[in-house]
């Protein structure tokens, strides 16, 4: 397995790749290729000088600290602030319903983290192909995934308790959590794609909470 110098992704030998004094390297997005080719002597030495050091692979941690989840939780704090502050407006004009709250925070997560991926969509595609069982098949269900959740958050802004909805809310979220349960479980390291390429986040126990719990929020819509 290649490793992307600029984010420390495993990629193997991936068809985007820059040659470098001699030297081929691998990426996992166009991204990642776009930021070596400005600046290749820097990343090729930072490789170089990670590979050297025990507990670096490749520029990536293989533990990665609370400030690389520093991002998501930003993202997942700003959403659990709206859907507090439009809970508290609910209850003060005495329409305060808990499935109501769900939606707002299941409606929130979908079009803010399909945004991320649209940032970059054919970056996230790329990533994504790395741990997803089928966007590794079927690579253009990269392309596809984040207009799926965007799909899925506008939809539930109109039938927030529609039963077909909320089903294929749970079917497409624990089939994506299962892709990152196996990388997991092969304790093989890769970054999340679910903010995209614009902010990377490790591949850990937090993606299958993120993916797993979603769907179980449509489980609990489903039978509230």
């Amino acid at each position: 397995m290649g490793k992307d110098p600029v984010c420390g992704m495993e990629v193997g030998r991936s068809k985007l790749r820059e040659s470098y004094r001699g030297r081929t390297y691998y990426f996992c997005s166009s991204h990642c290729r776009e930021a070596f080719r400005k600046s290749p002597g820097k990343f090729a030495a930072m490789k170089s000088k990670n590979n050297s050091v025990s507990h670096f692979e490749g520029g990536a941690p293989t533990k990665p600290g609370l400030k690389a989840y520093a991002p998501l939780a930003v993202v997942i704090g700003l959403i659990l602030l709206v859907t507090v502050v439009a809970s508290v407006r609910d209850h003060v004009s005495g329409g305060f319903a808990a499935q109501t709250t769900i939606s707002y925070f299941m409606i929130e997560f979908f079009v803010v983290f399909a945004g991320f991926k649209l940032i970059d969509l054919k970056g996230f595609a790329e990533g994504y192909s790395t741990y997803d069982l089928l966007a590794g098949r079927v690579f253009a269900y990269g392309y596809v995934y984040p207009f799926i959740e965007l799909f899925f958050g506008l939809a539930m802004i109109l039938y927030p308790t529609s039963a077909p909805l909320l089903l294929a809310e749970i079917l497409v979220m624990g089939f994506s959590g299962i892709g990152v349960a196996i990388k997991l479980l092969k304790k093989e390291k890769f970054y999340c794609a679910c903010l995209g390429t614009f902010l990377k986040v490790p591949l850990t126990k937090i993606t299958i909470i993120e993916d797993f719990g979603m769907a179980a929020l449509a489980l609990i819509m489903l039978f509230a």
